[in-house]
């Protein structure tokens, strides 16, 4: 694995929480919440080692004040995160990628299926990945 500084580490894993968290609130509602968490924290422990090491760490929840923000940041935030990750190990930046792609998937399916507004989501997060 390569090596990343407390900071860097950071900045990926508020990326990857924040394309989750994008995908959930895109259809929101209080039961859905534990469901689509679950989901999502379910497809992060099934990560490669290496990724799972990588998103380590406390908790970080996106900071976003707005829906606004959050539609304008979350792809450029993920895009840097990979961008970095890619710089010292694409490998890893692949595997990230794919980490990603399932978690937003089985977010967005956790709850009555893909909802169009989740689908919005995940494309938007699919872009940047891109």
């Amino acid at each position: 694995m390569a090596e990343y500084t407390d900071q860097e580490k950071e900045q990926v894993r508020r990326a990857v929480l924040g394309a989750l968290a994008y995908v959930s609130q895109a259809d929101p509602g209080f039961f859905a919440a534990f469901s689509e968490s679950a989901a999502g924290a379910k497809a992060l422990s099934e990560a490669p080692e290496p990724v799972r090491e990588l998103l380590s760490g406390g908790l970080i929840m996106p900071e976003r004040e707005t829906k606004e923000q959050f539609d304008a940041t979350v792809g450029s935030d993920l895009k840097a995160a990979v961008d970095l990750v890619a710089a010292k190990d694409p490998a890893e930046a692949d595997a990230l990628k794919g980490v990603v792609n399932a978690g937003i998937q089985q977010v967005a399916e956790a709850s009555k299926g893909v909802s169009p507004a989740e689908q919005e989501a995940i494309d938007t997060i699919r872009a940047a990945l891109a």
